[in-house]
């Protein structure tokens, strides 16, 4: 089917109408026997397990991104496709009075949105295609599937209500549907989006989806497991819920203690101090994949982290020593979700630090969060280890440790089959070409070609892999398939205006003058902390590589002031390590040459 005609498809305001109104749960009219495609509308308190019973395949719908109100839930359904409501000029308008101006209106909204948002989209399609429009039909139950018609596609899903970001239980019927749902949006089983609908009805009339649309087809795999299900959309439920009290009160508490350790000892515990308190950080991430796996509540999770993580950073420093200790407590961090998403199991994204599916944005591979801690912990972890176990290979061979390392991580944590992190193919790239360049001693030149180099070409390397695996990850649908340069304007638009926006969030703006206080402290004692690097050149240059993927990740993420303060406080844990391992009254015992080499313009 060729691509609609974006203005033809504005201009048939009489059929997008008939389809809001029946979104708007209005009977469809004058229908000649039985519907190919039925939706149901359920009351809001419908259970998965109530569906399953029916006969239905079960799983859970987001709704929208963050609290939408209803009526955007129908129109995302509508057009296959949504963007936060922040990126529209205007709010959406309530449906009264004349439903043409209503309808006008929400086309000309539709337009401000950086995105191919076409409302009626659907409708559009089977239009041109002489089909009928799905017919929506609001229940009070679940309707018994007995007798069915055997060529009828039912879809049935309770009735947003627009007061929250529930998932909302889903159900469909037909021709191969036998088992969970799920989709490619998500690649969670018992997971899908409001944007699949529209491509789904498409594929089941044999109907190419076209680009505008983002959602992909639902389908049914495995054996129907009701409990599985809600057992999903409890722990997504609660993922954003549990980051204050679990991860941010742990935090706090191990700060605490840290500070009374100093304190009573009278600064002598202060470097044993630091080196727990440091791999404790570390390992929060590893210690947060176990919960998800666990599945406590939220008491038993919070006890969990709490003593598990610094119990870990102890055993570790009792087996090995200095920057070993370091490097062994990163590498596991890094490698316990590296094999997670490799398997492909939905453990990081359930995991606290995951990207938050319950929000509707990211589903599989790892979010903003969890980049910028990898981030740090690949370059610097890589500096780390060559200052452990290499202190005396070459600068070539430092080179390439740091270039390696980060190309492996972008594979793993960029590709759509693994990851399926765009950021994480420019972060990572970033991070370990300027720790290269940083080892190797080269000039600002190098530096600059490096930077700009690296993740343009892990990006097209990656493009390449999701292209030939067949990944259909966010970087094909966002970048590859993007209609132009105007479309990729708009992806870039989209994601420059959710991170400006992002530095106005109140829990992230509260951090934001520390952030800035702790900028300003490393600046002034610059100094100080080349005098602690100078006989640790790789980790030196592994902290100048992660502080270049943090700033890099703050610019081209659509959460930039999230990325800044997870990423300046793990550089803070490394540098933190740094001082710890470096000898007393480094800053006096270190020789006037080298003192005037700290002096001497450095990368």
């Amino acid at each position: 089917m060729k691509n609609v005609n974006l203005a033809n498809v504005r201009s048939a305001i009489g059929a997008t109408i008939a389809l809001v109104l029946l979104l708007a749960l209005a009977p469809a009219a004058g229908a000649k026997g039985p519907p190919t495609v039925q939706v149901l509308l359920l009351p809001p308190a419908t259970s998965v397990e109530e569906l399953a019973e029916a006969g239905f395949s079960p799983g859970l719908m987001s709704p929208g991104l963050g609290t939408v109100p209803a009526e955007q839930t129908y129109l995302d359904i509508g057009q296959g496709n949504r963007v936060f409501d922040s990126l529209y000029d205007e709010d959406l308008t309530e449906r009264t009075g004349d439903p043409a101006a209503w309808w006008r209106a929400v086309v000309e909204r539709a337009e401000t949105a950086p995105a191919e948002i076409v409302p009626g989209l659907l409708a559009a399609n089977l239009r041109e295609e002489g089909l009928p429009p799905p017919r929506f039909e609001a229940r009070s139950a679940v309707p018994d599937l007995h007798p069915q018609d055997a060529d009828t596609l039912l879809i049935a899903f309770a009735r947003p209500t627009g007061d929250s970001d529930d998932l909302l239980p889903i159900g469909l019927a037909g021709p191969g549907f036998d088992g969970d749902l799920t989709s490619d949006s998500t690649r969670m089983d018992g997971y899908v989006l409001s944007t699949d609908l529209a491509p789904t009805i498409l594929d089941y009339y044999g109907l190419e989806v076209p680009p505008e649309m983002s959602g992909q087809p639902i389908r049914a795999e495995g054996a129907v497991d009701a409990a599985a299900v809600e057992s999903l959309g409890a722990r997504m439920a609660v993922i954003s819920s549990r980051r204050g009290t679990v991860v941010g009160l742990n935090v706090l508490a191990w700060l605490a203690v840290l500070l009374l350790a100093i304190a009573l000892s009278r600064g002598r515990l202060a470097r044993p101090a630091v080196r727990v308190a440091g791999l404790t950080i570390v390992y929060l991430p590893l210690v947060l994949l176990l919960g998800a796996a666990l599945e406590p509540g939220e008491s038993a999770e919070r006890l969990l982290v709490l003593l598990l993580a610094p119990l870990l950073a102890g055993l570790t420093l009792l087996l090995l020593r200095g920057y070993r200790a370091l490097a062994a407590a990163a590498a596991a961090t890094v490698f316990a979700y590296a094999v997670d998403v490799i398997a492909g199991s939905p453990l990081t994204s359930l995991s606290l630090l995951g990207p938050n599916p319950g929000l509707g944005v990211r589903f599989y591979g790892i979010g903003n969060e969890l980049e910028a801690v990898l981030a740090v912990l690949v370059v610097a972890g890589t500096g780390a280890a060559l200052t452990a176990f290499a202190a005396k290979a070459s600068r070539r061979a430092g080179v390439v440790a740091f270039l390696s390392v980060g190309l492996l991580a972008a594979v793993v944590f960029a590709a759509g089959r693994f990851g399926a992190d765009v950021g994480a193919a420019i972060v990572f790239p970033v991070g370990a070409a300027v720790a290269a360049v940083a080892r190797a001693g080269s000039g600002r030149r190098p530096l600059l070609l490096a930077v700009v180099a690296a993740p343009v070409a892990v990006l097209a390397l990656m493009a390449l892999v999701d292209l030939v695996s067949g990944a259909n990850a966010h970087l094909t649908r966002s970048v590859l398939d993007a209609g132009g340069l105007g479309d990729l304007a708009d992806v870039a638009q989209r994601r420059l205006q959710l991170s400006a926006r992002s530095f106005g969030r109140p829990v992230l703006l509260a951090f934001l003058p520390v952030v800035i206080a702790i900028a300003a402290f490393a600046y002034l004692r610059r100094g100080r902390l080349q005098a602690w690097l100078a006989a640790v050149p790789a980790m030196r240059a592994g902290l100048l590589g992660a502080l270049a993927a943090t700033v890099v990740g703050t610019l081209a993420n659509d959460s930039g002031a999230l990325l800044l303060e997870i990423g300046t406080a793990y550089l803070l844990v490394f540098t933190g390590f740094a001082w710890a391992e470096s000898p007393a009254n480094s800053a006096e015992s270190i020789t006037s040459d080298e003192k005037l080499q700290l002096r001497a313009p450095r990368v």
